[in-house]
């Protein structure tokens, strides 16, 4: 779903930083300030498409995909889901939340519970 485009809330940003502190996407991490929401994944998906203002530069060396993901724990320590980022031409372009459970997630997890995979 298409929407005005809107600051990224502090756990999409939280998620954000986490996913690309690790490995190979620290470039990325310069984006983030910079980073819109402009839609989600369907009504009440945590998952959402985003867009890279001006003011900073597109990332080197990667193309399109994924460039970090992450696998997503309960308190018991139980995998429920894993976190996707995606990226295009060198820009962050959408935080993809994929659930093993019955019921979707009404928001993305508290970073904590993401293990860089």
């Amino acid at each position: 779903m298409s929407s005005e485009p809107r600051p990224l809330t502090g756990r999409e940003s939280d998620v954000l930083t986490k996913l690309l502190s690790a490995g190979g996407a620290r470039e990325y991490l310069n984006q983030i300030p910079y980073c819109q929401v402009i839609g989600t994944w369907g009504a009440g998906s945590p998952s959402v498409d985003l867009i890279v203002g001006v003011g900073v530069s597109r990332a080197d060396g990667v193309g399109d995909g994924i460039v970090s993901n992450g696998a997503v724990t309960d308190q018991n320590g139980s995998a429920v889901g894993e976190i996707i980022l995606w990226v295009e031409n060198g820009w962050l372009s959408g935080i993809e939340y994929a659930w093993y459970t019955d019921e979707r997630p009404r928001n993305l997890p508290d970073p904590d519970r993401i293990e860089i995979l």
